[in-house]
C-alpha cells in the first residue's frame, strides 16, 4: 500500500472515530467515581482562591483525599465550561449531571491525541506508516481502551499523558544519542507532560523510572560511557527545574509544603477501603493481592494476539537492532513494564477494578507485542492486525457501552457472571433509569415513594419528577410503596429484593458467544 493510500485512509479513519466516539462519550452514562473527581476539583479550586487572598486553605488540608491530583482537570475544566454552554441545552439531565457529562468528552480527545503519539513512538521502532497506522487503530480500537476512554476521568488521562510524555522523551533522548542540540521547547514539552502526569497521580513519578532505563539499556547495549557528560549534567538540571517547578504549580497542596510530595506518595500505596475484585469466582483484596492476580487479568483483559505476540520475543530477538533508537525503545520497554510490575508486587501496593491502575502499562505492551509480529513476519502481521482491528469495531458495536469491562476469548470459558467483575463502574445506571422512566409512563404508574439502589440516577430523573433517590444499603428499612430497586455496580452479589417483580434486566452478549452478561437489573415494588 503507498503512503498516499495510507494517509488517505487514515484521515478517513480518524474522522470517523472522532465523531463516534464523541457521540458515544456525551450518551454514556455516568460513573460513581465522576462525582469525587468533581469534587476534587471543587475542593481544590476553591483552596486556590482562599490561598491567594488569605494564604491559607483548611478545606483542602482537612479533606480526606487531599492528595488526589488535579492535573487532568486543569486541562478539562476550561473545556467543560464550553462544552456545557454548547450541548448542555440537548439534555435531560440536571445541571450538575451536565457537569459531569461534558468532561467525557475531554477524557475521549485527550486519549485519542494520545494516539497521535503512540503513531509516533510506533514509528520510531519500525520506520513504517503502515505499520505505525495499523498498530494504532488496534491502540484506538482495543474496546478495553475505548470503552474507558468515553468517561474514566482518572485512568484515561493518566495513560494518555504517560504516551505522550514518553513520546516527547524519547526526542530529548535521541538528539542526545545524535549529539544535536536539545532545544528547550523540547524539555519544556517533556517537563510539563511530565508533571501533568504526576499531578493526575502522583504515582507517574515512576516515569522517571523510564527515563533511566533509556539510558542503562544505551550504555548497556551500546558498550559505551557517556562521553556528553557536561551536556547531560546541563539538559537533566533544566529538565529537573522545570519539573519542579510545573509539579509544584500543579499541585496546590504542595504550597504550604513541599515535602508533602512524600506523603502523597506513601497515601497513594495503600489508598483507598479494602475493596475485593472477583477474579476466577474469588474474593480478592485490594489491599493484599496475590502476585497471580496481576498475571490473570493480563491473561483475560490483553487480546490474544497480544498474548501471542509477546510469546515471540525469544524467536525474533536476533532481529531487534540493539545499535538504533528502535532497540534501545524495545529493550526499554522491556525493562520499564517489568520492573513496575516487580515494585506494584513487592511493596503490596493496593489495585482493584481489574487492570486500571496500571492501564498505563498495557500501551508499551501493546508496542512490543506488535512489533515482534513485525519482525516474525510482516504478511501475517498485516493480516493479523486488519482482522483483528475490524473484529474491535464489531465488538464496540455489540457490547456497547460496556467495552470498559471487555475480556478476551479465554474468559468466554468461564460463566462471566459468576467469576468476573461487570460493571464495577456502574454505566448501566443510565440504561435502568430510561427503563424507570418508560415503566413510569407505562399504563396508570405513579411517581414512586423512592427509588433505592442507583448512583447518579438522580441526575437524570429529578427532571421527570422523581425526588427520592436512597442506596441500596437503606432498603432493608423501606417501608412506603411503591418503590423501585436498582441491582448494579458491586450490588449484582447481593440478595434480590422481596416481594418484588423484575421489570428489567441490562445485559449483553460478546461476539461469538452466548453467554448473557448481566449488568444490573431494575425491580418494582408494588
Amino acid at each position: 500500500m503507498s503512503d498516499k493510500s495510507v494517509k488517505y485512509y487514515s484521515y478517513l479513519f480518524l474522522l470517523i472515530y472522532l465523531i463516534t466516539g464523541s457521540y458515544l462519550s456525551l450518551t454514556t452514562g455516568i460513573s460513581h467515581d465522576e462525582f469525587h473527581e468533581q469534587l476534587n476539583w471543587e475542593i481544590n479550586s476553591r483552596a486556590i482562591k482562599s490561598f491567594f487572598l488569605t494564604g491559607e486553605y483548611n478545606e483542602l488540608l482537612n479533606y480526606k483525599d487531599k492528595y488526589h491530583g488535579i492535573g487532568f482537570q486543569l486541562i478539562s475544566q476550561p473545556i467543560q465550561y464550553l462544552v456545557v454552554n454548547i450541548f448542555g441545552s440537548f439534555f435531560t439531565i440536571s445541571d450538575y449531571g451536565i457537569k459531569l457529562v461534558s468532561k467525557h468528552i475531554v477524557v475521549f480527545f485527550l486519549f485519542s491525541f494520545s494516539g497521535f503519539y503512540f503513531y509516533l513512538i510506533s514509528k520510531k521502532i519500525i520506520q513504517s506508516k503502515y505499520f505505525s497506522s495499523l498498530c494504532t487503530s488496534i491502540y484506538l480500537l482495543y474496546p478495553y481502551f475505548f470503552g474507558h476512554s468515553h468517561f474514566n476521568p482518572k485512568d484515561i488521562p493518566f495513560l494518555s499523558l504517560w504516551v505522550i510524555s514518553t513520546y516527547y522523551f524519547i526526542v530529548v533522548f535521541e538528539k542526545f544519542l545524535k549529539n544535536e542540540n536539545i532545544n528547550i521547547f523540547n524539555l519544556i514539552f517533556l517537563s510539563l507532560s511530565t508533571s501533568l502526569l504526576i499531578s493526575t497521580r502522583v504515582v507517574g513519578f515512576l516515569v522517571l523510572f523510564q527515563y533511566l532505563v533509556f539510558f542503562f539499556v544505551y550504555l548497556e547495549i551500546s558498550k559505551k560511557t557517556i562521553l556528553n557528560l557536561k551536556i547531560l549534567f546541563k539538559t537533566t538540571l533544566k529538565f529537573l527545574i522545570l519539573l519542579l517547578l510545573f509539579t509544584f504549580i500543579f499541585n496546590p497542596i504542595l504550597w504550604h509544603n513541599p515535602l508533602e510530595i512524600f506523603n502523597s506518595i506513601s497515601w497513594m500505596k495503600k489508598y483507598q477501603q479494602e475493596i475485593c475484585t472477583l477474579t476466577l469466582g474469588n474474593c480478592l483484596q485490594s489491599l493484599n493481592l496475590p502476585a497471580s492476580y496481576y498475571f490473570i487479568w493480563f491473561f483475560f483483559k490483553l487480546p490474544i494476539l497480544i498474548l501471542l505476540g509477546l510469546i515471540l520475543f525469544p524467536f525474533v530477538e536476533k532481529n531487534i537492532s540493539k545499535d538504533k533508537i528502535s532497540g534501545i525503545i524495545i529493550y526499554s520497554f522491556i525493562i520499564t513494564v517489568s520492573l513496575i510490575l516487580f515494585l506494584f508486587i513487592f511493596l503490596n501496593v493496593a489495585i482493584y477494578d481489574e487492570l486500571r491502575h496500571i492501564m498505563f502499562l498495557i500501551p508499551l505492551i501493546l508496542l512490543l507485542s506488535l512489533s515482534f509480529l513485525f519482525y516474525f513476519n510482516q504478511k501475517i502481521f498485516t493480516l493479523a492486525t486488519l482482522t483483528l482491528a475490524i473484529l474491535f469495531i464489531l465488538e464496540n458495536y455489540r457490547i456497547n457501552p460496556y467495552q470498559y469491562t471487555w475480556m478476551n476469548s479465554f474468559a468466554k470459558l468461564y460463566s462471566i457472571n459468576k467469576n468476573f467483575e461487570v460493571d464495577y463502574w456502574g454505566i448501566s445506571t443510565k440504561k435502568i433509569q430510561d427503563e424507570i422512566f418508560k415503566h413510569h409512563n407505562d399504563g396508570e404508574n405513579k411517581i414512586t415513594n423512592c427509588i433505592y439502589g442507583g448512583m447518579f440516577t438522580d441526575v437524570y430523573l429529578k427532571e421527570e419528577g422523581f425526588s427520592c433517590f436512597k442506596s441500596y444499603s437503606e432498603l432493608d428499612n423501606a417501608k412506603d410503596r411503591p418503590y423501585y430497586v436498582i441491582k448494579n455496580f458491586r450490588n449484582l452479589k447481593r440478595s434480590d429484593p422481596k416481594d418484588c417483580n423484575l421489570i428489567h434486566k441490562a445485559k449483553y452478549k460478546y461476539l461469538f458467544g452466548d453467554q448473557e452478561v448481566i449488568t444490573g437489573s431494575l425491580w418494582y415494588c408494588d
